[in-house]
């Protein structure tokens, strides 16, 4: 724990904390509503009475922080959608004037720290959490204002402006929302006991791809990222992944560089850092399989469980997640014995629910909600269960399944649908219900990566298959249009040729 100087001379300060929180895919045909966070996670200041998630961690952390200094804790506004198209104008204005109001009724704040996605983009805002920034920044000059961000953010100027602190998560998957939350909380206190004065600069390393941190040279490049964070007047160190599938001037990776009263260091740390990623770019992107690559893999591999990530149709990615392709492929193909989830179908829920637990029924499932949705699928199924009280973890967080229904095609393939618009995040999602994945050869799985440190506890062979839909990892043909730089894959010299000769 870092020790303050001047901290008993700061007496009682004031914390407003707050979360607004999705990730919006401007491909969708889904649009993001009010129903979207009231079915997800919405709570007017009393997130932190309830079982921490992924993006209310740090919330958690922040508040036991801050009494345990004997501060005052304003919490205002928790409300986080799943992954959609972009937030209706009317909710948009909605959540963040709540948060507004909250600190206008609180009289303002000493510190303001808010748990962020950055990939927020409404019918009328490109930079949603921009905005929110400068119009806290407008009513609180004075105040210390940081900011925690998802890694899979679009950094823009206006952010960086409004702020005095900005912090990413560093891993992907996402285990590490409370170290980075710490950060957030250390950083913050040290400004405002004025030991620290954050100068923070960005480089865009004109790239757009997806970047697993647990192995390889990107486990290496987040380490150099810690590294360069014990030099002599650097605060914090940031990649932005981005957000690959939001059509808006600032998507590509960024590298984002916190100094102590430093801009020109700043400045030249994060373009250093960026021109290294951008020579790895090779060694840190990871190549994705076809579905017919995946299943002649899936049939060669002995008994052990395969697992096969449907990359195109992810949920936590703004997909519908009610794709059929790759359990079509698997029922094509010829494997059995395998589980497929989870596939997003209220009206088939309802049906199953209306029907009840070991009734054997004919169904369509999938393939309605998207023009990226592809076709449904029939089924002859028996309903082997149904729970709606369940959920998974991702890390120490615990994110909602709505309900969730076990179907059984067969006597060896089985098909976990749901209502509520999710990703697979681990093993327990489907073996929770009954399925035990031990007796399985295969599991596909509606995910990209965020499943990757859980599942591969029970299985060390892992595909990532390009599948369509919503998210498809095809990168060199993705029709960005409004992005100011040319990028890598699409441009094989975004720097020109003289730089990456």
């Amino acid at each position: 724990m870092i020790t303050f100087s001047n901290l008993e001379a700061m007496g009682s300060m004031r914390l407003f904390i707050a979360t607004l929180s999705t990730e919006t895919n401007t491909f969708c045909s889904l649009p993001t509503a009010m129903s979207g966070f009231e079915e997800f996670y919405l709570r007017h200041g009393n997130a932190t009475q309830d079982v921490p998630n992924l993006m209310t961690e740090a919330l958690h952390l922040w508040r036991s922080r801050a009494e345990a200094l004997g501060w005052e804790v304003i919490e205002s506004l928790s409300a986080i959608a799943e992954p959609a198209g972009p937030t209706v104008r009317s909710c948009y204005e909605a959540l963040s004037g709540e948060i507004l109001a909250d600190l206008e009724a609180a009289g303002g704040a000493d510190i303001i720290l808010l748990q962020l996605h950055g990939a927020m983009v409404a019918e009328h805002l490109e930079d949603c959490e921009g905005d929110l920034l400068e119009r806290i920044r407008a009513r609180c000059p004075e105040a210390t204002l940081g900011a925690l961000l998802d890694l899979h953010c679009h950094l823009t100027d206006k952010m960086l402006t409004a702020s005095d602190l900005l912090v990413c998560f560093k891993e992907y998957p996402h285990d590490d929302a409370t170290a980075r939350a710490d950060e957030v909380f250390d950083l913050a206190v040290r400004t405002r006991a004025e030991n620290i004065r954050p100068r923070m600069a960005m480089f865009d390393c004109r790239m757009i791809n997806l970047y697993l941190t647990k192995s390889g040279a990107m486990k290496d490049f987040v380490a150099r990222l810690s590294a360069a964070e014990k030099l002599d007047g650097v605060l914090s160190v940031s990649l932005s992944h981005a957000f690959p599938w939001g059509d808006v001037s600032d998507v590509g990776a960024r590298t984002l560089v916190v100094t102590d009263r430093d801009e020109a260091l700043a400045r030249s740390m994060a373009e250093q850092l960026g021109r290294e990623f951008y020579d790895l770019r090779e060694q840190v992107t990871i190549p994705y399989l076809s579905m017919a690559e995946a299943i002649e893999r899936t049939e060669t591999t002995a008994s052990q469980l395969t697992v096969l990530a449907d990359m195109g149709d992810n949920t936590g990615g703004g997909s519908p997640g009610d794709t059929t392709a790759l359990l079509q492929a698997l029922l094509e193909g010829g494997i059995r014995n395998f589980a497929c989830g989870i596939i997003w179908d209220p009206g088939a829920v309802r049906i199953c629910c209306d029907a009840g637990v070991g009734s054997r029924l004919k169904l369509r499932i999938g393939g309605k909600a998207s023009s990226v949705s592809g076709f449904p699928i029939d089924i002859e199924a028996r309903i082997m269960n149904i729970q709606s009280d369940l959920g998974q973890h991702i890390g120490p967080s615990l994110e909602p399944l709505g309900t969730l229904v076990w179907l059984r095609l067969d006597d060896d393939v089985d098909i976990l649908i749901n209502n509520l618009r999710t990703q697979v995040y681990h093993p327990e999602a489907f073996e929770q219900i009954g399925v035990r994945l031990a007796d399985k050869k295969a599991v596909a799985l509606k995910s990209m990566f965020h499943f990757y440190s859980a599942f591969s506890e029970v299985s060390d062979h892992i595909l990532q298959v390009a599948t369509p839909g919503g998210t498809s990892p095809d990168f060199e043909k993705i029709a960005l249009t409004k992005i100011k730089t040319p990028f890598w894959p699409q441009v094989p010299s975004p720097f020109g040729p003289h730089r990456d000769a």
